[in-house]
């Protein structure tokens, strides 16, 4: 009997030019997606269980079974409505947290690169059949399995599926299998197997596993349980003080088992769980894509940005502006990747001798490359332009072949193939081609950084040909271009290994590529600033070049000197004691930006690394928050981050940071509400009898108020807008408490205040002789609402018109407990007249008024630690942004 997998080779006959879109789709339908064995979804019954089980609906349960026994029917409905409707909500929470979750994954899903119908295209890595041609390069997952038709330097990581650290060597005919990732060099391959029948299928199961609870949620479970067992204790207290008072046990028992369900928020885990989930949602609509939840709390303390140079602050859109010959300098016009343009020197068209070694240079720089340039598609943007496929400088290098007036890439395939490659590295900093010329003999191409190939055991040149290029390639580079050099030459014979072809080669000349800084990197980069976030430039590119960056975007100071910009070499030599203190390094290597970011963290930084290639897979690791370019990054790099932006843009990571701090302070604020008011009703039952208030609340009632004010409000608490200052004040330390910085001080105070405010107009009510039990019902439960408009950031604003309309429901149900003859029965309450409605207003004007006033009050200052004492010193920017600082929740 035939395998899945064999099965799926056999029908998966080979063919060069790749499948057509009519047979893929086909072979989709056939084979069905390219996907592990979905997780199965919790049934809605599992759901409904998971709820009951918590220790609190189990008291709750425990107290409609005691209700019965002891015939107070009228609380065991309502007791048993509060059960129902709590776990209605919880359960609607949770699905609808799981369904933003799901829709998350599927916008990081990851993507694959096949040839179809003769024309390289991306797709889904779901979409990828058996049959399809793969076309692998570094930073790339393996979708499926498949065979190897070429390789060139191929190097596969296995350790996935194996377990092994040391990376793989793949040649022609071997299997690569889906999930690997491609280290180094290219490859193609024809998809042999895909989902349940790939490696990575086979073992689905033990990839298999339940989403962990993010760190917050650890920590306000133990908070809960906390907070439960004191409340607990004290309900007791009310239970014994009912005692002594002469009401009836099972009354009190009820009465102290309400109080305890309604005085803890145990819509709490399901409040942040929506709160998170909804706030990676609300992120993916400002481009950045979470990956993983936890982020979005950490993302409100990240106090670092370690940030790379192309195409995150500069646009990332590679021009060849000029082109350096030892006997000539020749300036390329043009915009973007269009092949148009022109080519002068000294502002006149050169000779066709003069084009002679342009057009060597340039057609051994796009010998020496893997990129191509595809025209446009349509009449509209973006697919009106010309797109670089593959590396936006090799592309560009394409680009200015054609302008030059070069054969195309087809052509220079055709009469040059390429024999043999040696990659480009982040080590070696160059790349190396070998290719078959008409004449039977080897054509040498290399490009890559200058100091990689401005080398006497590079180059055959004379010293003095060799100092001048260094001198032109400073000086290029100090004007922010990126420099690259190309050599040639011609071997008779082709070597073993294309590394020994890298001498006695002839410098071709240097080619200056422009990549200017965004428009609106420098105000990114004062926003940081401004948010506490310190930014760190950590680039490969030449010193130069990353001082005139930082300088443009205001990283450095005008007339920065050399010693504000570290490179690897200097770390490598030990020259930096603290890298903490610089704020650009250049020429790194991927193992000094793992030394940048733990250097960080063991200051007690919370990080943030923005990273786009295979190599920076450790670093986004490492980091806190890993940030991965969506558009240009590689495969490697998204699947290792924990935030993807869809843009390419720095100024989304800022935005995701604000995100992240409205989830956090939104949390802080239920927790102040929903706590403040659990505490005043359990003062209330504790003082009251002892001013002659001797059952303050039935236990129907209790409930009723913990209903409108958890259930309804407390929900819609979570969707508030982000407050005025949040980006104006230094990032929350990572250890601090969730009741931290005052938040325990304003939920006392508040609770204080609603308590006395209540208890004042049961009191007059009483003197007046109107129902003072349903005044103080009414009061304590307008107090609360007085108290959630008062804690809102935006107070008129129209963002969050769900909480406004939470309240006007909570006050019309509220009302309908008084004058339903229904309900009325059932929480034994008693119609008001005008007077007592006043009572109850005035309190829930009170707490509105305390909500406003406790707002900006015991918010203390974070105290400063020897990292950001540090980092102030360091960074004059940081020192004049330090204004004034607006308060959290």
């Amino acid at each position: 009997m035939s395998t899945p997998a064999a099965r799926q080779a056999s029908a998966a006959p080979r063919n060069p030019s790749g499948l057509t879109e009519r047979e893929a789709a086909r072979r989709l339908v056939a084979h069905g997606r390219n996907e592990v064995a979905a997780q199965s979804t919790t049934p809605l019954y599992a759901r409904v269980l998971a709820q009951l089980r918590d220790p609190l609906v189990m008291v709750l349960i425990g107290a409609v079974l005691l209700t019965i026994a002891i015939g107070d029917h009228a609380d065991s409905v309502v007791i048993g409505l509060v059960i129902l409707f709590n776990t209605t909500v919880g359960v609607a929470q949770e699905i609808r947290a799981d369904n933003a979750v799901a829709a998350l994954s599927a916008m990081s899903a990851p993507g694959a690169r096949v040839r179809r119908e003769g024309t390289p295209r991306e797709v889904p890595a779901g979409d990828v059949v058996p049959g399809d041609v793969l076309l692998l390069g570094e930073g790339d997952i393996v979708a499926a399995d498949a065979e190897l038709t070429e390789a060139s330097a191929l190097l596969v990581d296995e350790s996935m599926l194996t377990g092994e650290s040391v990376a793989v060597d793949k040649d022609l005919g071997t299997t690569l299998s889906a999930g690997t990732v491609v280290v180094r060099g290219r490859g193609v391959a024809t998809v042999a197997a895909t989902g349940a029948a790939s490696a990575l299928g086979r073992i689905a199961a033990l990839l298999d596993g339940g989403r962990e609870p993010t760190p917050l949620q650890h920590r306000l479970a133990s908070l809960g349980r906390i907070l439960a067992a004191a409340t607990l204790g004290l309900c007791l207290v009310v239970f014994a003080l009912g005692l002594l008072r002469g009401v009836p046990v099972g009354i009190m028992a009820v009465t102290a088992i309400s109080l305890a369900v309604a005085a803890v928020p145990e819509s709490l885990p399901a409040v942040v769980t929506l709160a998170l989930a909804l706030g990676a949602r609300r992120m993916a609509t400002r481009h950045a894509l979470v990956r993983r939840l936890p982020a979005v709390e950490t993302l409100g303390s990240v106090s670092v940005l370690a940030t790379d140079k192309t195409g995150t602050l500069t646009e990332g859109r590679m021009v060849v502006q000029q082109v350096w010959m030892p006997h000539a300098t020749v300036d390329l016009s043009g915009v973007g990747y269009e092949p148009e343009g022109d080519v002068l020197i000294a502002g006149r068209r050169p000779t066709s001798a003069e084009m002679d070694p342009l057009r060597e240079l340039l057609t051994a720089a796009a010998l020496c490359n893997d990129a191509s340039i595809r025209p446009p598609t349509g009449p509209a943007p973006p697919d009106d332009r010309w797109t670089p496929i593959g590396d936006p400088t090799e592309a560009a290098l394409l680009t200015a072949a054609a302008k030059a007036g070069c054969a195309g890439q087809s052509d220079l395939h055709e009469s040059h193939p390429r024999a043999d490659e040696a990659p480009f590295d982040s080590l070696r900093k160059r790349m190396t081609t070998l290719h078959t010329t008409p004449e039977d003999r080897v054509l040498v191409c290399l490009k890559g950084a200058p100091e990689a190939i401005l080398d006497p055991a590079v180059l055959a040149d004379p010293t003095d040909l060799v100092h001048a290029a260094e001198q032109r390639a400073a000086l290029l580079a100090a004007r922010g271009f990126r420099v690259l050099a190309v050599a040639s030459g011609t071997r008779e014979d082709l070597p073993d290994h294309p590394a020994d072809a890298e001498s006695g080669l002839h410098l071709l000349g240097l080619v200056a590529i422009s990549d200017p800084p965004k428009t609106e990197a420098a105000a990114t980069i004062a926003a940081c600033r401004a948010a506490g976030i310190t930014p760190v430039l950590i680039t490969g590119d030449h010193p130069a070049t990353a001082r005139a960056v930082a300088t443009r975007v205001g990283l450095l100071t005008e007339g920065a000197s050399h010693q504000d910009v570290v490179t690897g070499a200097d770390i490598a030599a030990g020259q930096v004691e603290d890298l903490t203190t610089v704020r650009v390094f250049a020429r790194t290597t991927p193992q000094q930006k793992l030394d940048i970011v733990e250097a960080w963290r063991s200051h007690g930084a919370v990080t943030a690394m923005t990273g786009d290639g295979v190599n920076d897979g450790p670093a986004l690791r490492q980091a806190d928050i890993g940030v991965a370019m969506g558009a240009r990054g590689t495969e490697v790099a998204r699947q290792a981050a924990d935030l993807v932006l869809t843009d390419d843009e720095l100024s989304t990571v800022v935005a995701a940071v604000e995100e992240g701090r409205r989830v956090y302070d939104n949390i802080r604020r239920f927790l102040v509400y929903g706590l403040a008011g659990g505490t005043a009703e359990i003062l209330v039952m504790l003082t009251g009898p002892l001013i002659g208030l001797p059952l303050p609340l039935r236990a129907g009632q209790i409930l009723w108020i913990n209903l409108l004010t958890h259930g309804l409000t407390g929900v819609a608490m979570g969707a508030e807008p982000v407050s005025p200052g949040a980006m104006n004040r230094p990032p929350r330390p990572p250890g601090q408490h969730i009741l931290g910085a005052g938040a325990w001080q304003r939920l006392l105070l508040l609770a204080s205040v609603v308590t006395a405010s209540c208890l004042a107009a049961a009191l007059t009510a009483r003197a007046w002789d109107l129902p003072w039990q349903s005044v103080l019902f009414l009061a304590l439960l307008a107090g609360q609402l007085g108290v959630v408009l008062g804690l809102r950031a935006r107070l008129l604003t129209k963002e969050n018109l769900f909480l406004p309309l939470a309240v006007l429901a909570s006050a019309l149900l509220a009302a309908a407990a008084l004058y339903l003859p229904a309900l009325r029965s059932i929480l034994e309450t008693e119609p008001l007249d005008a007077t007592g409605i006043a009572l109850a207003a005035a309190t829930a004007l009170t707490g509105f008024i305390a909500a406003r006033v406790v707002r900006s009050a015991f918010h203390a200052q974070p105290r400063p630690t020897t990292i950001s004492r540090r980092t102030a010193a360091a960074d004059p920017y940081r020192r004049s942004a330090a204004g004034a600082r607006s308060p959290g929740p």
